[in-house]
């Protein structure tokens, strides 16, 4: 409130028009606020574990915002707790968006978060993360009121105020649940498995393996009554080794299997690691087969070496697996840039992987080599006969 009061006090006039009461809470340390707030920086301060004055006085502006950070989230969360809020908004340049979208990413997917910032026409993903977070450009800098700020400041609100007021559609469910993971190259193979599984009483949710996808899946799986995991698309995990975009940090593939999920592994999608526009590309993985997906994403081939050592991690994790497992491998190809009419094809990597993994991994009799492109239908149906073995084996 000491650099965005007038503009917050903007911003919760418009929420009241809209019939929206809003509580305020000020987690800044410097200036005044230009007015009483619902929840006040001294507040938040202790909240965090030291007074205001003591954050005033710490020299790192990192430190201090990370005191201020862990007292936002812990009040946040008080009032929530007490079933008294049911949205979140916020606004500010680089280090209000952080503060503002750390606390929103402490709740749970479906309760509105609107971040309005000047940082969101940039890469978000430090600030989204794995929520459902709506963020909205501010255009110019979140300084005074004017003829844009106004603007931008009262849609955001009117963004707020429509998700609060819509009809819930959060309707319980008694099915089995069933997270399948994918990415565009998979989706011929996923769409039977999810048609398969819907026909079977099974509620299906799909995650896009981009970095964020394959964390928020595994996120989920510690949330929610998982029976059973389709693993489609390992590609997260040839990003995290190999430098590519599409990283989902170094637990990828592990979380189900060490909490006893029965787990369906394909190595969909390892083929490729994706970059950025084909100049970065050609920059960061020179003298290597590439593929322009499209003018922000190129995807560049991964070679043998990096097979066998996907071969190795993948058995790791199935080696150290606490739960029941299955792994297929389609030796025609891995994802539709991996097929004769694809243009990342290399009908050896499949076998590497395949040889490479017979050799690490423990239980060979869950491993299985299909001989078949993993967007074929039998393919597709050596996968549900692999599910299935493995949930009449509970």
């Amino acid at each position: 409130m000491d650099t965005k009061g007038r503009e917050a006090l903007y911003m919760e006039n418009c929420l009241n028009d809209a019939g929206i009461p809003a509580v305020i809470m000020d987690a800044g340390i410097r200036g005044k606020s230009p007015t009483l707030v619902g929840i006040g920086r001294e507040v938040v301060a202790r909240a965090g574990g030291k007074t205001l004055d003591t954050v005033q006085c710490i020299g790192n502006e990192g430190e201090a915002l990370d005191v201020m950070i862990k007292g936002a989230i812990q009040c946040a969360q008080d009032v929530y707790q007490k079933g008294k809020i049911c949205g979140i908004i916020s606004l500010g340049g680089s280090m209000g968006t952080t503060l503002g979208t750390s606390v929103m990413r402490t709740f749970p997917v479906g309760l509105p978060k609107v971040m309005i910032s000047t940082m969101a026409s940039r890469d978000t993903r430090a600030f989204v993360g794995s929520r459902d977070i709506l963020m909205l450009h501010s255009v110019c800098d979140i300084s005074g009121l004017n003829r844009v700020t106004k603007r931008v400041l009262r849609n955001g609100a009117m963004a707020l105020a429509g998700m609060v007021q819509g009809v819930p559609v959060d309707v319980p469910s008694d099915k089995p649940l069933v997270f399948l993971s994918t990415l565009g190259t998979t989706e011929i193979c996923v769409q039977r498995l999810r048609e398969y599984l819907e026909k079977n009483g099974k509620e299906v949710i799909t995650f896009h393996t981009v970095g964020s996808g394959g964390k928020a899946m595994e996120e989920m799986i510690h949330s929610e009554a998982v029976e059973a995991v389709v693993d489609l698309s390992l590609h997260e995990i040839t990003d995290h080794l190999f430098g590519g975009d599409y990283d989902a940090g170094p637990g990828r593939g592990s979380v189900a299997l060490q909490r006893r999920v029965p787990t369906v592994l394909v190595p969909g999608n390892i083929d490729f690691l994706v970059t950025g526009p084909l100049e970065t590309a050609k920059v960061r993985f020179p003298n290597r087969p590439f593929h322009k997906h499209n003018a922000a994403i190129t995807t560049v081939r991964t070679d043998r070496k990096e097979m066998e050592i996907l071969a190795q991690v993948i058995s790791d994790l199935c080696n150290t697996a606490e739960g029941p497992w299955r792994l297929l491998i389609p030796m025609k190809g891995l994802s539709a840039f991996d097929s004769e009419q694809g243009p990342l094809y290399d009908p050896k990597g499949s076998k590497i992987f395949a040889e490479a993994l017979k050799r690490s991994v423990n239980n060979t009799s869950c491993l299985q080599l299909v001989p078949y492109h993993i967007n074929d239908i039998e393919f597709a149906q050596a996968v549900i006969q692999a599910y299935e073995a493995l949930m009449n084996s509970l």
